[in-house]
């Protein structure tokens, strides 16, 4: 969540049994910038630097978290319209996942072409593999399930295929309040690569449903933000 998952946040919920830490998301080029610059003015947190501090910053976080927390790894998410500054993002010693934002929904980064609309990009597939072919961690992509117009299954594949390391996705469904198992469990029966499932996983109950569904692992953040979990992750 934009403006929250920084490293002192991080680092105070590691310990509920994580053994990944996302920061982010970052917006890393003019246009990012400028659309998050404008959801700031409407009252929302977002993580905006100029972009001669952008990198040194995102630097600092990892090393703050390595230095508790040695042993996990240190994801960032991050927007940018050409796959240059996330490549750059991506070859910060100590980072081990760099992961492409095709999920944010606020409307001035889907004016864009950024967030869930980087779904809709027929190049997409090129847009990963220059990312994964040119940094030297691991990479994640980041999608929202259920978008208009968006085949989820055919996108998951895509990403897939373009040599992601790892699918993320928030499996939301409109009108719904909890996640889209189905869905899901369909793609986790479609694909190879590691699957992340989000949403809803804020007690032991949905954190079991998601297991069930064949992802490799699960992601919260919202759930973490009132210091108290409920339950350890290291559980599952």
């Amino acid at each position: 969540m934009a403006g929250i998952t920084d490293a002192k946040f991080l680092n105070k919920v590691i310990p509920f049994g994580f053994n990944v830490a996302t920061l982010g998301g970052y917006s890393l080029d003019a246009p990012t910038i400028e659309a998050s610059e404008k959801i700031i003015q409407r009252g929302r947190k977002e993580f905006v630097f100029p972009l001669n501090e952008t990198f040194a910053h995102i630097e600092n976080e990892i090393a703050s978290i390595k230095n508790v927390h040695s042993n996990v790894k240190v994801s960032v998410n991050v927007r940018s319209t050409t796959p240059q500054p996330i490549i750059d993002i991506g070859n910060i010693e100590n980072l081990d996942i760099v992961e492409i934002n095709c999920h944010c929904r606020q409307e001035e980064i889907l004016n864009i072409g950024c967030g869930q609309e980087m779904l809709k990009r027929p190049d997409l597939g090129d847009f990963i593999s220059q990312v994964v072919d040119n940094v030297a961690c691991e990479v994640s992509v980041k999608i929202r399930a259920n978008v208009d117009g968006i085949d989820t299954l055919k996108i998951a594949r895509l990403i897939e295929q373009a040599g992601a390391d790892y699918l993320h996705i928030d499996a939301m469904k409109k009108g719904v309040f909890d996640a889209d198992y189905n869905l899901l469990e369909n793609i986790c029966n479609n694909v190879q690569i590691k699957v992340i499932g989000n949403n809803s996983v804020n007690n032991e109950a949905n954190a079991q449903k998601m297991i069930e569904t064949g992802v490799n692992g699960f992601s919260i953040a919202r759930g973490v933000i009132s210091g108290n979990l409920g339950f350890n992750i290291s559980d599952f």
